[in-house]
């Protein structure tokens, strides 16, 4: 009888035990802090063992920013190494005890997310044993781990259907800069995920995190667009003063002094913005613990966010020295690719190269005074171009003079190919004079519906052309080939194949040069929808299937309209095939041949302006 009520008594203190650990109000512990009482990190991080904040003190405010009831979104633009997934880990460890609930990580592969879910996330997770004990394996999968009340959805995001379905309320991108734009036909994988957690309105989290790519990605957008923009400021220990740790500040010996590329990184040293004071990496340590973030956004201070954006580069991790960030750079400098990657994954700042960098501002910065439909004076020739779509025709016509200068004198959309016909068989006029000018040669894109192309330009042989662009890189900027049709009207037509990047490459760099000769310029009043579909393109570095780095264009947006530099590329083309290049010596010869007549003015024809030399050459020419 003693044996069973004392068998009894015990079962009572395991159950009123039980009980009081259910019944037991939840301690509230924000992100950080639950990292630093629970997490147990595993051999694959720097440090193992217990987490401790003050390895990575500027995790605190991004971790705990998870806890803010008003946040809805959480953005951080970072470098590579300094956390940011070992942050994302303990907000799903914190989710997994203190509020479970449909969870989903998405990654820019289903491959890499199938990695992350075996070598990572899964040991990462299990380490805890707080998490351990929740973790559900046989009914868990390689992109669903199940653990009590909750699954943890790990996805690619090359899956649209699978990101569009199933409701979630907690939802992670990592490396989001490496995901793939979507097709026109389809919304953004982030726009697709963001969908699942709809209906948790008021208490939803998105986490983004990537180390930037370019400036209108999505992790520098989301940066931009965000309502406060965050930067760790932290105090120089000579003045006192809360400094931004860049880039710039980092000095050491220049180029020419008889030194190695070692040997001058090796001598590095940040120098305080404010007191020029030398910063060791010792110093640093001390001042990133004691570091705060501050919304450096312009404009009015909120109590309260929705979106925030967080912002840290390299020269924060404790893992790297002055040196080690100054040796990058200097074996980086000189290699397009290698400074990308080190402006990229080491600045945490997007990439852009400045040569082909092209805005919209820039576009309109290039009105001239002549009103549209209008011919400039100096203009020798007019062609066109034709970009078509689904649903409509979008056109241009563009004003050619010698030296390859150029200015767009009309664009627009087109319902159907009859109305293109009228618009390239309009008479233009050049205000002064009067003098009136039809389009030369017009070039029609067949890449969409190749056969009306074909019927219509053969139907109109005399002022247009189908054409074709090429992924390929030619020697020419065009070549001229032959349709292959089986009608007996189109088959064997003229078809222009052009390389669209070398024209790009043409557009862009004659966009820089002021209003004048050899400039790309567009007529007074352009508008801006235009502006931007000639500069919805930039040109970047990307790895082709070889492992080679090559230079492409490249929509800006995953669903930028592109169709008015299309037709620019087209009109272009067409320039070339009537002799666009050699407009000046055709002009020169005219002169020569006036100037030997006696008839024209040496000093000054057509607006050309030649020195005393030249004009003395000119009508000398045959002096031997």
């Amino acid at each position: 009888m003693s044996d069973w009520m004392a068998s009894r008594r015990r079962a009572a203190k395991v159950f009123i035990k039980v009980l009081n650990r259910v019944l037991q109000k939840p301690e509230r512990l924000t992100v950080s802090q639950w990292a630093e009482k629970f997490r147990t990190l595993d051999e694959s991080t720097n440090f193992s063992g217990k987490w401790s904040n003050d390895i990575t003190p500027y995790l605190v405010g991004i971790m705990d920013a998870f806890n803010d009831p008003y946040i809805e979104e959480i953005n951080m633009v970072k470098s590579t190494q300094l956390g940011g997934t070992e942050a994302l880990f303990n907000m799903l460890g914190w989710i997994i005890m203190n509020d479970p609930s449909p969870t989903m990580l998405v990654y820019p592969t289903d491959d890499l997310a199938k990695r992350i879910s075996t070598d990572r996330l899964r040991p990462s997770l299990t380490k805890t044993p707080e998490i351990a004990e929740r973790f559900l394996p046989n009914a868990s999968k390689e992109l669903r781990l199940k653990f009590q009340g909750m699954n943890i959805y790990l996805l690619g995001s090359g899956s649209p259907s699978k990101l569009a379905s199933t409701s979630i309320k907690y939802l992670f991108f990592d490396e989001i800069d490496k995901m793939e734009g979507a097709s026109k036909k389809e919304a953004s994988p982030y726009n697709l995920a963001k969908e699942r957690v709809r209906i948790y309105k008021g208490d939803r989290k998105i986490f983004t995190c990537s180390t930037p790519t370019l400036k209108e990605n999505y992790v520098w957008s989301l940066h931009e667009a965000a309502e406060a923009q965050y930067e760790y400021f932290v105090k120089c220990p000579h003045c006192g003063e809360e400094i931004l740790l860049k880039w710039q500040y980092i000095k050491f010996p220049p180029a020419g002094e008889g030194l190695t590329k070692e040997e001058r990184a090796a001598q590095a040293v940040y120098v305080c913005q404010e007191c020029g004071c030398i910063i060791t990496d010792a110093d640093k340590l001390r001042m990133i613990r004691k570091g705060v973030w501050r919304n450096t956004k312009e404009g009015p201070q909120k109590e309260h966010y929705r979106k925030v954006s967080f912002w840290l580069n390299a020269l924060y991790s404790r893992f790297l020295t002055w040196e080690d960030i100054a040796r990058e750079f200097l074996n980086s400098k000189d290699d397009p690719d290698q400074l990308q990657n080190f402006v990229n994954s080491w600045l945490a700042e997007p990439w852009e190269d400045e040569n082909y960098r092209t805005t919209s501002d820039a576009v309109l910065e290039r009105q001239t005074d002549c009103p549209q439909f209008s011919v400039p004076e100096w203009a020798k020739l007019l062609t066109g171009g034709v970009d078509v779509q689904q649903n409509c025709l979008y056109w241009t016509i563009r004003a050619w003079g010698p030296y390859l200068t150029s200015q767009n004198i009309a664009h627009g959309q087109a319902l159907d190919f009859g109305s293109v016909e009228e618009v390239m068989n309009l008479f233009y006029t050049k205000e002064k004079t009067g003098e009136q000018m039809l389009v030369s040669l017009c070039l029609i894109d067949s890449g969409y519906d190749a056969d009306s192309t074909y019927e219509f330009c053969a139907s109109n042989t005399d002022w247009s052309l189908p054409v074709k662009g090429t992924s390929h890189s030619m020697v020419s900027n065009f070549k001229l080939s032959k349709v292959n049709s089986v009608k007996e009207n189109t088959a064997g037509m003229s078809l222009v194949i052009v390389d669209g990047a070398k024209y790009k490459d043409s557009i862009a760099g004659r966009l820089k040069k002021p209003n004048g000769r050899g400039s790309w310029m567009v007529y007074r009043g352009c508008d801006e929808d235009y502006a931007q579909q000639v500069t919805a393109e930039h040109k970047v570095n990307k790895k082709t299937g070889s492992g080679q780095t090559q230079a492409v264009w490249v929509l800006k947006h995953s669903h930028g309209d592109n169709h008015y530099l299309d037709c620019e590329v087209y009109a272009f083309a067409a320039a070339d095939i009537m002799g666009v290049r050699t407009l000046h010596l055709q002009e020169s010869q005219q002169i020569a041949d006036q100037l030997r007549s006696g008839v024209a003015d040496p000093e000054h024809q057509d607006g050309q302006q030649f020195a005393p030399e030249e004009a003395w050459i000119q009508k000398n020419e045959n002096w031997i």
